[in-house]
């Protein structure tokens, strides 16, 4: 195992336990000693060094957000499948949360069509790990960072159902949009039947004056992945000419290479899908 993966094994099993979870909770109750804020700092800035080292060449993504409770015969997951597989086709990078259900779906799409299939795994004591259909992940502590870089690399979003999770990401993503703080990216909201109660909260919101009616309009809902995929596609192309952007090159002075996919699962599929949860 090279150092960098000797690195990573290590921080993960110091993730893992229990009294260093203790003082990451810790943390949030309030001001800590100059020295835990300190290192906390570093901490999150040695978190942001190692995902942009990661993924600086993986191209114009398309992220993916959705709950990781769906397995691989569920309609969602077979929907998210079919939209990573589009997703390649339009030449974009597939991103997800790199877990399971409807993220372990975009990826195996994109993954099964060729197309470059990322992860930003969070490393939780249950639950999830990262899914086989990767080509390359990055674990993270911080739910921050990780939404962070979901963002950073991509030209669009599509919300899958999920729960407290994806409505953070998802509104998360929408206020950035709102606020102008990022562009004003293509977000397509699958499922309308799924979505229809949140669709239901934000039109009484629009009626009592605490966002813009306008603001209902910075998102597509839709149950068809074609529909999704043209109107990404429409939106991206025309907007943003992703396909005049120059690929950035590695520099060899900053040990970086070049990307390189795999071109196997890590693991079979019956094995990833015992894997779920």
């Amino acid at each position: 195992m090279s150092l960098w993966g000797r690195y990573e094994e290590y921080r993960r099993l110091l993730l893992l336990d229990e009294a260093h979870r203790k003082r990451i909770h810790h943390f949030l109750e309030g001001p800590q000693s100059r020295q835990n804020e300190l290192f906390f700092a570093i901490r999150v800035f040695w978190e942001f060094f190692t995902g942009f080292r990661k993924l600086h060449f993986i191209g114009p993504c398309i992220t993916v957000f959705g709950s990781a409770r769906f397995d691989e015969n569920h309609l969602y997951y077979k929907s998210a499948r079919a939209f990573g597989s589009q997703i390649a086709k339009l030449g974009f990078t597939t991103m997800t949360g790199g877990g399971p259900g409807i993220m372990e779906a975009a990826n195996r799409g994109a993954f099964e069509a060729e197309g470059l299939s990322i992860g930003c795994n969070i490393i939780l004591p249950r639950e999830q790990k990262e899914n086989p259909y990767l080509h390359r992940f990055v674990d993270f502590r911080y739910f921050f960072i990780r939404k962070t870089l979901l963002l950073k690399y991509s030209f669009a979003f599509a919300i899958f159902p999920g729960g407290f999770g994806t409505l953070d990401e998802f509104f998360e993503t929408i206020t950035l949009i709102q606020t102008k703080k990022i562009e004003n990216f293509p977000v397509v909201l699958f499922g309308k039947a799924y979505w229809q109660p949140v669709l239901d909260m934000m039109d009484k919101m629009a009626a009592e004056g605490t966002i813009l009616e306008e603001d209902l309009k910075l998102f597509l809902v839709t149950d068809s992945v074609e529909e999704a995929v043209e109107y990404i596609r429409k939106e991206t192309f025309s907007r943003f000419e992703i396909q005049k952007r120059r690929a950035l090159s590695p520099i060899s002075v900053f040990f970086e290479k070049s990307f390189q996919r795999n071109k196997k699962a890590r693991k079979s599929p019956p094995e990833a899908a015992n894997n779920q949860s």
